[in-house]
């Protein structure tokens, strides 16, 4: 078989800039900020709710739980979108850095 100058090559993964290194800590520092953000709301949930068990004139911390538990709800799918990018984004990085001498 002749190869000729338009054969197919795969291509070519080039280098990784300042900005893509840049791009990389920002959504792992995004997704860290995330998941602190739903481990307290979680924490601060089981606090409202055992409150509102305790006493009935509390029963509005119930109420608030359950608020929290809709944010975490809504965090967590924005934590998968920041955190699995900037994962892979971090492993490339760091498999340039160690292929590059």
């Amino acid at each position: 078989m002749v190869v000729g100058p338009h054969a197919y090559a795969p291509p070519q993964a080039g280098g990784i800039s300042v900005g893509y290194r840049r791009w990389a800590r920002i959504l792992i520092c995004l997704a860290i900020i995330i998941a602190i953000f739903v481990v307290v709301a979680f924490v601060a949930s089981v606090v409202l709710l055992a409150k509102a068990d305790a006493d009935v004139e509390n029963a509005a911390y119930g109420y608030l739980a359950i608020v929290l538990w809709v944010g975490i709800a809504a965090a967590i799918p924005v934590l998968l979108a920041v955190a699995v990018p900037g994962a892979v984004m971090t492993r490339r990085v760091r498999r340039q850095r160690q292929t590059t001498p």
